[in-house]
């Protein structure tokens, strides 16, 4: 019962977790369920450390996408830090996504959070096109000169989201809860160079092979290349190759 109610609700801690058994007709101690969790090796989903600390000297943005129609490729990229807990300590991963299609166009994986990994993924994410308006928190790697000055160079109208506001940038944030679920917390990587390279595989599968229920079970690929297969071929056909096949961008570098 405590592994069931564990992945519906992950977050719930070991008291939690006693209150809902309770409210099953189950009474237990709470000292007895922590017991049982640490034999099942449970471990409960905290609130991720803040990753986005603003500084008072950065320029600042408005936040443009308020009503504003998304409704194709490149128009939008949204960025974001979150943290992964590896056994050898914290990393952070960087990423960009297309906001109309789900596809990621550029990431990074890294020992810390310094502005110089979100200027190298923004810079993968130019293999595809540049956007029209990057969207961002206000943390200072995506307040600071260099980054201000990298969107600029490249006419890139930058976004900032409203002080306490995940929801506007609410692309990004489901998008570190799948790859969460479905890799980090399934694979436990034991380094950061294994960490780079599922995240590798992870990202082509999500690209070009995820079905996403919110584009109706198309693969972000699918929007993002504007190319929906008309001969029963699947994206993993078209990557594996052959003289037909679709030429993709280039892979994504660790």
């Amino acid at each position: 019962m405590i592994d069931e109610l564990h992945d519906q609700f992950p977050y719930y801690g070991y008291r939690k977790i006693q209150a809902a058994l309770y409210h099953r007709g189950i009474v237990v101690n709470h000292k007895r369920v922590q017991r049982l969790m640490n034999i099942l090796e449970i471990q409960t989903l905290y609130q991720e450390p803040n990753t986005s600390v603003p500084n008072k000297l950065h320029q600042h943005y408005p936040y443009l996408l308020h009503n504003l129609l998304i409704d194709h490729p490149n128009q939008v990229w949204a960025v974001d830090i979150t943290y992964i807990k590896l056994s050898v300590g914290m990393v952070y991963l960087f990423a960009l996504i297309d906001w109309f299609s789900r596809f990621i166009v550029g990431w990074k994986l890294a020992h810390t959070m310094e502005e110089d990994h979100a200027l190298e993924a923004f810079r993968q994410g130019l293999l595809y096109g540049a956007p029209d308006i990057c969207n961002a928190d206000q943390g200072s790697q995506f307040a600071g000169t260099a980054w201000q000055e990298e969107l600029t160079e490249n006419n890139v109208r930058i976004s900032h989201d409203g002080k306490g506001r995940y929801q506007d940038n609410i692309r990004i944030e489901r998008f570190w809860r799948t790859v969460k679920y479905e890799d980090f917390f399934l694979k436990c990587y034991e380094s950061l160079i294994d960490a780079r390279r599922g995240m590798d595989q992870y990202m082509q599968h999500y690209n070009y092979c995820r079905p996403h229920q919110a584009l109706d079970y198309k693969r972000p690929a699918d929007l993002f290349f504007n190319r929906i297969d008309t001969r029963n071929r699947t994206w993993n056909d078209l990557i594996i190759g052959g003289k037909n096949s679709l030429k993709l961008a280039p892979k994504l570098s660790e």
